[in-house]
């Protein structure tokens, strides 16, 4: 079963309000990289998959709270995208031993601070061994599947795993990722990168290709 994430589809207002693209799910990241994640100025931030909706917003919070970004993708379109929007690194996830370039781009070889995972079920051993002893924590924002991982991992250098959720939110929280929201797209911080836009009459085909789609490259958004 896929996670919530997969199946939520920006919508872009026409004409002239397209800006006013709306998903609370993406820009709850920063409440996940703040309350969750207690993000600190200049701390390492690792995001999985960046060059997709939900990454690309992941990229322009974490620059907007101060952090050194690194974001992998699986695409030329996707790897630039991803610098575009500002990420300090970019690496290729496809390609072999990008984990090893990665741990080696850090400084001083100490470990990232914060991973931001979208596909748990892949990459959550990996996350693990690159966090930084006693302060590396990883984000679960996204999972297909199970996996089996060696809870060492965690012991050895003190580190941990959380899981978050959009359904968990309060009120109050709603409200408060609203107002982030409407101040980020107003002062700039915020530019949603839309890849297709769809009708609501292509709303099922938007759908399927949210499912099926691999190597994204922004948003997939209906326009009403």
């Amino acid at each position: 079963m896929r996670d919530q994430r997969d199946y939520y589809t920006a919508i872009a207002f026409q004409p002239r309000k397209r800006k006013n693209l709306t998903n609370e799910t993406v820009y709850n990241l920063q409440t996940y990289l703040c309350r969750t994640g207690h993000a600190k100025l200049n701390e390492t931030v690792l995001i999985h998959g960046a060059s997709g909706g939900v990454g690309i917003a992941a990229v322009q919070i974490a620059k907007s709270l101060g952090l050194r970004v690194i974001g992998t993708a699986s695409t030329e379109k996707g790897l630039q995208a991803v610098i575009d929007q500002g990420a300090d690194l970019v690496f290729n996830h496809k390609k072999e031993g990008y984990i090893n370039d990665i741990v080696n781009a850090v400084t001083d070889n100490e470990g990232i601070d914060i991973v931001i995972e979208m596909l748990a079920n892949v990459n959550l051993n990996y996350d693990m061994q690159m966090l930084k002893s006693r302060v590396g924590r990883v984000i679960v924002v996204g999972n297909r599947g199970t996996i089996e991982i060696n809870p060492r991992l965690l012991m050895s250098k003190e580190t941990s795993v959380h899981g978050v959720s959009l359904s968990s939110s309060s009120l109050d929280e709603y409200e408060m990722i609203n107002s982030y929201l409407q101040k980020g797209l107003t002062d700039g911080h915020f530019k949603p990168l839309l890849s297709q836009l769809y009708s609501l009459e292509e709303a099922a085909q938007a759908h399927k290709d949210v499912i099926l789609n691999s190597g994204t490259c922004g948003r997939l958004s209906l326009i009403i």
